[in-house]
């Protein structure tokens, strides 16, 4: 767990002198999950995706954010009651070496010491609160082990996509674009097309085609010269891609002609389609079917944990 994580967690997750009058967002099993704590973890689920809560304008999109956080401060709450329930133990050298490592990443003993002091708390109480978390994480690791995939899974499903798993045949090109609108008339699109084929004669005459693009393509890729790197048949417009790979390397396209204007192509590599190397391919399916199997046993442990204990949600509205 992120350090950031834990602190705001421990912060919230332990009862204080007001928590009877906090409101609860929800409870498992009778216990609570105050709205203080969601608010915190909700903040920290956010920023681990990269997002603000200001941020969010949609207010459907904010209930469900805010309600994905809140099932998953119910699932680590799920696993803490099984897992004493089960009797599972941590161990304590374990419990030891995470409070230390919290301490050093905060800054040592006094501002450790401090933080847990503005929050109402001291060293005993988060040394509990992390042997409940090891605990908890220890419970789902047990709940969801899974046996690696048989070979033959492995084999039959490498034989199916064997094909899937290949280097497609690619190029790699630069190009230069004179835009012209689906609706221009003749001589506005004949217009174009000249204007290109004059930035033709240029690179036939011996200018760089990386010069001529930055200089007269109106495309977003002028400034790097044209260059759009290494693509597969699909992934072009179809005009413009079988221009591309039809040509050699270092061959210089006509002008095409696209939904977007008037291009000049110059191709500089061509990689034929290649296929997977068998043993790569294998480690490749194998690691892919184990986490197949781990993400389902993670919903599968979750999902009855969820329908065998009693969970009230407060803060569905």
């Amino acid at each position: 767990m992120k350090l950031k994580t834990m602190l705001l967690l421990f912060a919230s997750g332990f009862p204080v002198a007001f928590a009877a009058q906090e409101p609860v967002a929800a409870r498992v099993n009778g216990e609570a999950i105050s709205e203080f704590r969601l608010e915190r973890y909700f903040t920290e689920y956010l920023e681990d995706q990269g997002r603000a809560v200001a941020s969010i304008r949609n207010p459907k999109a904010y209930r469900q954010l805010r309600q994905a956080a809140l099932q998953m401060l119910i699932d680590k709450e799920l696993l803490w009651q099984e897992s004493r329930k089960r009797g599972v133990q941590v161990d304590e050298q374990a419990v030891r070496q995470q409070v230390e490592q919290t301490r050093q990443a905060i800054g040592g003993t006094e501002k450790f010491t401090r933080r847990l002091q503005e929050a109402g708390f001291d060293e005993a109480s988060f040394t509990e609160y992390t042997r409940r978390e090891l605990a908890a994480q220890r419970m789902f690791a047990e709940l969801t082990r899974t046996d690696d995939p048989a070979e033959q899974e492995v084999r039959a499903f490498f034989e199916e996509h064997r094909a899937e798993m290949g280097t497609p045949e690619q190029v790699q090109a630069r190009h230069i674009l004179v835009k012209v609108a689906r609706e221009a008339d003749s001589a506005t699109v004949e217009a174009a097309r000249l204007r290109l084929m004059q930035m033709r004669e240029a690179v036939e005459r011996g200018e760089s085609f990386a010069g001529v693009a930055q200089k007269g393509s109106q495309d977003a890729t002028a400034s790097q010269g044209g260059q759009l790197g290494y693509f597969a048949r699909g992934q072009m417009a179809p005009a413009f891609e079988a221009a591309a790979f039809a040509l050699r390397p270092g061959e210089l396209s006509q002008a095409v002609r696209s939904p977007f204007g008037w291009h000049l192509i110059i191709v500089e590599n061509h990689k034929e389609a290649a296929d997977v190397p068998e043993e790569q391919g294998l480690e490749t399916v194998r690691a892919y079917l184990a986490r197949q199997r781990q993400t389902q046993a993670r919903r599968q442990a979750l999902a009855q944990l969820r329908a065998q204990n009693r969970i009230e949600r407060i803060d569905d509205d």
